[in-house]
């Protein structure tokens, strides 16, 4: 499971741009360095934008896609985006109130810790989202040229992506199948691991 440019373990280099189209890039550059013919492919929220990308424009490299919560449509949001950079516990308690209806309990040193990278990380946030909120690269018109199975994988009461813009994925990707996900957010993956397992291995499986 990679890790994007400048996200977990990652290098974060000072000259790359972060943008979606040069992270599908970075992303079928490495798989044709494993010498991998055709994988299946799944990303969530950014991720999911990045792999569609990479699925369009390199389709012969991707066998099965899946899209968990995927960002891409050209959909303005409602909500402060700064808060993906938190810089107080407040801004950290209300980010994490955004991406779960349940959000677990912090206690205050890992929240502290938390924002300390955000902050340090922020250059690379901003970079993104700014890439992502320019409207240069929306997947509205890509989705529909896809030919390989499609699985969408959406939580139902995500705030970040509502479940309406997942529906609207599902309409725009005719051999798509979508599984929602009831009670959780967009933190789907981690917090509804069981409900989001099953349809996913017999996807892969088929």
């Amino acid at each position: 499971m990679p890790d994007l440019v400048g996200f977990g373990r990652s290098d974060k280099p000072q000259d790359f741009s972060y943008s979606v189209p040069d992270q599908a890039r970075v992303l079928a550059d490495f798989l044709a360095s494993l010498h991998v013919g055709k994988a299946d492919v799944a990303g969530w929220s950014m991720g999911g934008w990045v792999v569609e990308r990479m699925a369009s424009e390199h389709p012969e490299r991707v066998q099965k896609l899946v899209l968990i919560d995927s960002a891409g449509l050209n959909v303005a949001p409602t909500w402060n985006t700064n808060l993906f950079a938190p810089t107080t516990l407040a801004e950290f308690a209300e980010l994490q109130a955004l991406l779960s209806p349940r959000p677990r309990q912090i206690p205050n040193f890992i929240a502290r810790d938390a924002v300390r990278r955000s902050k340090n990380n922020a250059w690379i946030t901003h970079r993104a989202l700014g890439s992502m909120l320019s409207g240069q690269y929306t997947s509205d018109t890509s989705l529909p040229q896809l030919r390989m199975p499609v699985l969408i994988v959406w939580g139902a009461q995500d705030k970040i992506f509502p479940l309406a813009q997942g529906e609207k994925t599902h309409e725009l990707v005719p051999q798509s199948e979508m599984k929602v996900v009831p009670g959780c957010g967009h933190l789907v993956v981690t917090e509804c691991t069981t409900e989001v397992a099953g349809p996913l291995v017999n996807f892969l499986g088929h």
